[in-house]
């Protein structure tokens, strides 16, 4: 046998022993408990096995996958999260602002037209344009594809950066989670379809992206907003926050100029789509950005402490690389 085929020999051995009997039994006993938990809390669905599966086959089929499933389960937490939402509606624990929202949006925000103050989504869903819809649905359906593809470039530029976005983009979604249900909030498009009455278990809409839709004559948002955890949880808009966090890990690693455009294009195409589309007020998207600024603040401040948590962030960082 050669020396480098000797090499390669102790190197896949060395990696079939980094998964250890341990490894497989919590990994087996992690996709069983979520499996179960999660009939118990929203009903069986195909969803659930596709991810159990893919969590599987990506943690035993390479090291690099493995290394990647690893860092990426950060993002598999705030999805199981999300998803678990649907049993504990946020109308449980605190009442709806759905007058009160809307009149403050009109006072801060009104638009004169025609001899009548309107909110910003009431103007442009008198004013809407195909081009608009087109644009607006566009920018819509980036909001997870790209954190996605923004985690996948990090984890083979910078595995540091991989878990630090990540990381961050968990906190900004658990801010926003616990803001849902301190201050369940309706959407400009409830106040349209349904006044300011309370109306418990009011399916998802698409609103303006509808017409998106009708454009190409698809489903897409349709089908995406079939599956929406809660309603009334329209503030903070965390559409908003996503791109914020990828701008900012764009700036903060000084990447090139074209993706600093980009992502600041997207970000602000987001913006305008929320409100344009009337799933979100002006102030959803600006509370949006204050969690997403708040969340970046405080990771930062976290991961400089000489604490635990910090420690454990190192240990995962080093778990990846």
């Amino acid at each position: 046998m050669t020396k480098s085929n000797m090499s390669v020999t102790a190197t896949a051995a060395g990696e079939k022993k980094g998964i250890t009997r341990k490894a497989v039994l919590v990994l087996a006993a992690l996709s069983v408990g979520y499996l179960l938990l999660s009939y118990l809390l929203v009903g069986f669905k195909t969803d659930q096995l596709v991810l159990v599966g893919l969590v599987n086959l990506l943690y035993f089929l390479t090291p690099i996958t493995r290394k990647f499933i690893t860092g990426f389960s950060i993002f598999i937490v705030f999805w199981i999260l999300y998803d678990y939402m649907k049993a504990f509606p946020n109308y449980w624990f605190n009442p709806v602002h759905i007058e009160s929202l809307y009149m403050a949006e009109k006072a801060w925000f009104g638009v004169e037209s025609g001899g009548a103050i309107l909110t910003p989504n009431e103007f442009w869903l008198q004013h809407s344009h195909p081009f608009l819809d087109v644009m607006s649905g566009a920018f819509y359906l980036t909001w997870i594809p790209v954190p996605i593809g923004f985690a996948f470039f990090w984890f083979f530029r910078n595995r540091r950066q991989f878990i630090y976005f990540l990381l961050t983009f968990l906190l900004v979604n658990l801010l926003g989670f616990v803001v849902y249900y301190l201050y369940p909030a309706a959407p400009p498009w409830y106040v349209q379809l349904h006044g300011f009455d309370f109306i418990a278990k009011t399916p998802g809409n698409t609103a303006g992206l509808s017409r998106f839709d009708g454009f190409f004559g698809i489903t897409i948002f349709n089908a995406l907003y079939a599956k929406g955890s809660n309603v009334f949880a329209a503030m903070p808009s965390l559409h908003s926050a996503y791109p914020l966090i990828v701008l900012y890990y764009a700036l903060r690693n000084n990447l090139s100029i074209a993706a600093k455009v980009v992502f600041g294009i997207v970000t602000v195409g987001i913006w305008f789509a929320a409100v344009y589309t009337s799933h979100h007020y002006v102030l959803d998207v600006l509370a949006g950005i204050t969690c997403a600024t708040t969340g970046i603040l405080l990771f930062n401040w976290l991961i400089n402490q000489d604490t635990a948590l910090s420690r454990a962030v190192e240990r995962l960082v080093a778990a990846v690389r």
